[in-house]
């Protein structure tokens, strides 16, 4: 599969849908495990996994050769971290390397910008994400705000970024 990576705005109508398709996937994964929650418990955690636009420090979609929207990340600079937020992979598009491709931008970016990690947030319910995390060489960590106060269960990763200069650098396979 040909996949080309475009950098775009965060408001570019690619990346909208593909952040929908994104909340659709999570809400069928998450809503059993949230449900019975309480409305404040569900509104603080609403606001840990907002992410506001000035935040956002690059976006990109995946696109096949036609230019259909396979894939999409967004890197954000939350505090003095860079977090890999929002990848998502098109149902028919899994398996291919999209999340792959796409999980490199973020790194590759992160260390051009001299980031000395990149830190991320998931959850049991979606192994398919933690294997490739995993796959890709980043490592578990503590559950950091955010998400510690409103998403305790969740499983957080890093992936340090040795040379954090060197623009070259590749995850592992």
């Amino acid at each position: 599969m040909s996949i080309r990576l475009e950098e775009v705005a965060v408001d570019d109508p690619r990346a909208l849908a593909m952040r929908e398709l994104l909340d659709e996937d999570l809400h069928a994964r998450y809503a059993p495990l949230n449900a019975g929650e309480s409305d404040e418990r569900r509104t603080k955690r609403r606001a840990a996994l907002h992410t506001p636009d000035d935040q956002v420090a690059a976006t990109w979609v995946a696109l096949d050769a036609g230019g259909e929207p396979l894939g999409h990340v967004m890197l954000r600079r939350l505090g003095p971290e860079w977090e890999l937020k929002r990848l998502v992979v098109a149902p028919h598009a899994r398996r291919r390397g999209v999340g792959r491709a796409l999980t490199q931008a973020v790194v590759d970016r992160a260390r051009s910008e001299g980031a000395r990690r990149v830190i991320l947030q998931t959850g049991d319910p979606q192994p398919e994400s933690i294997a490739m995390y995993r796959s890709a060489g980043f490592t578990p960590i503590p559950v950091y705000e955010p998400y510690a106060e409103t998403m305790p269960n969740s499983r957080c990763f890093e992936l340090v970024l040795d040379g954090a200069s060197e623009s070259a650098g590749r995850m592992a396979p």
